[in-house]
């Protein structure tokens, strides 16, 4: 076993539970830029999340098996970016969303259907990839996705919160109009809190072993977030859709991938720290951009 192999993070589910309550009270502020016609479209117009969801679990997935023939990681590095490829959509994808002027109901469309998708997708799209290259055949398990757990996902970090939202708006929109600004600024600080404390918990691995993920992680997130936009480009659709798509393919559910990681796999050191790292790069990478587009209309 290699060293990065060996290496076991400091993870346990309370993260997570903070996590997942911090993505809920973000996704209250995302609902109240929602409104309920923009879900009727959706549902009139089914073909940009079903571009969505193509460029998540088909063209993503595809591209990040030629990146790890092209990087030739250390099998266990390579089976991480495999992993992460398969994931579903992170719910931080919203948030990016809604900051970068995106199509924001979009955006949640695609994240709960490829949170419901996953529980078949996510096992066939890594054991697919997994199988096909030989360095990281030997170390696939049999990977399942618990079917209530991507239920209790959806309902309480994307139903409930935004059906608060929506209600608030229907019922006391001054109140609504007065929170919105603010608690935008607060998902902003809440999440750059979350990020320092990540860091800090697994410092001393991040520091030894994280140059040898850093890079392939970035490229990594990077060939993601270009593989949703030129994806939604080359379908025609407009940009604030595009945005959307890039965000739904370029932010991965890293929490399911660390579960995964050490449910099937006893926490291996090198697709753990992927998982982790990942999770980190992708809130920076994606407010960067997030940023950046938030300041050029659609």
């Amino acid at each position: 076993m290699t060293g990065i192999d060996a290496v076991r993070l400091n993870f346990n589910a309370s993260t997570l539970h903070l996590l997942n309550a911090i993505l809920g009270l973000v996704m209250f502020g995302v609902a109240l830029d929602m409104r309920l016609e923009d879900f009727h479209r959706i549902r009139r117009d089914p073909r940009p999340v079903l571009i969505g969801l193509a460029g998540h679990y088909l063209v993503f997935p595809a591209l990040t098996f030629l990146l790890v023939l092209a990087l030739r990681p250390a099998p266990s590095i390579a089976l991480g970016m495999m992993l992460i490829a398969s994931c579903p959509a992170g719910n931080i994808s919203n948030f990016l969303v809604h900051l970068a002027r995106g199509n924001t109901v979009l955006s949640v469309s695609i994240s709960s259907t490829s949170t419901v998708l996953s529980i078949v997708a996510t096992p066939l799209v890594l054991r697919w990839w997994g199988s096909l290259y030989p360095p990281t055949r030997a170390l696939l398990q049999a990977v399942a996705v618990d079917p209530l757990e991507m239920f209790v996902t959806i309902v309480a970090l994307l139903g409930i919160p935004i059906a608060i939202g929506l209600t608030m708006q229907l019922r006391a929109p001054a109140l609504a109009e007065r929170l919105r600004t603010p608690a935008k600024q607060l998902s902003v600080v809440i999440f750059a809190l979350f990020l320092v404390g990540a860091l800090a918990a697994n410092w001393r691995y991040f520091l030894e072993y994280v140059d040898g993920v850093a890079i392939a992680v970035a490229l990594h997130n990077a060939l993601a977030l270009t593989t949703g936009y030129l994806t939604a480009r080359a379908m025609g659709l407009p940009e604030r859709d595009r945005r959307a798509v890039a965000f739904e393919v370029g932010i991965q559910n890293s929490g399911l991938g660390l579960i995964l990681v050490f449910t099937f796999f006893d926490g291996l050191g090198g697709m753990a720290i992927v998982a982790a790292w990942w999770g980190v790069w992708h809130i920076i990478a994606g407010l960067s951009l997030a940023t950046v587009w938030s300041r050029r209309a659609p």
